[in-house]
This record gives structure tokens, C-alpha cells and sequence, in this order.
């Protein structure tokens, strides 16, 4: 597991539940890819990824994957 905490502008509360939603973009020059193939391609090696951020107060992103027993 490892988290990465940055002190940018944050995510507004109503954007959360769609910041893996592939194409979902707040920038103007963003295509909503990166968030999306990152979280599917954690979650093929079994991970999870989870985002607390909040406006004016920056993101924190924890990634998870589990030890290989092979």
C-alpha cells in the first residue's frame, strides 16, 4: 500500500463518486482517461484505489494491492 498527498485545490464533494467514470473531466483540456485506466488497472491485479480529498485542502490517493503467493 502507498499513498500520495499532494496540497492542489482538491475535489469538490459532487465529483467524487465520478472520478473513475471514464471521460469524466473537470479541465478543459483534460480527456477523463488517466483516473479511469489507472482505477481498472489496479483492480485487475485484485488493488483498490481510494481518493479523501476536500476543497482547499489538497488529495490524498491510497493505493492497495495485494502480495502475489506465486
Amino acid at each position: 500500500e502507498f499513498s500520495v498527498d499532494d496540497n492542489g485545490v482538491g475535489i469538490d464533494p459532487e465529483n467524487l463518486p465520478r472520478i473513475f467514470d471514464p471521460f469524466f473531466t473537470t479541465r478543459p483540456d483534460g480527456t477523463g482517461l488517466g483516473l479511469a485506466v489507472a482505477h481498472q488497472l489496479i483492480k485487475s491485479w485484485g488493488g483498490e484505489v481510494s481518493i479523501d480529498s476536500a476543497p482547499g485542502r489538497g488529495c490524498k490517493i491510497t493505493v492497495s494491492i495485494p502480495v502475489s503467493s506465486s
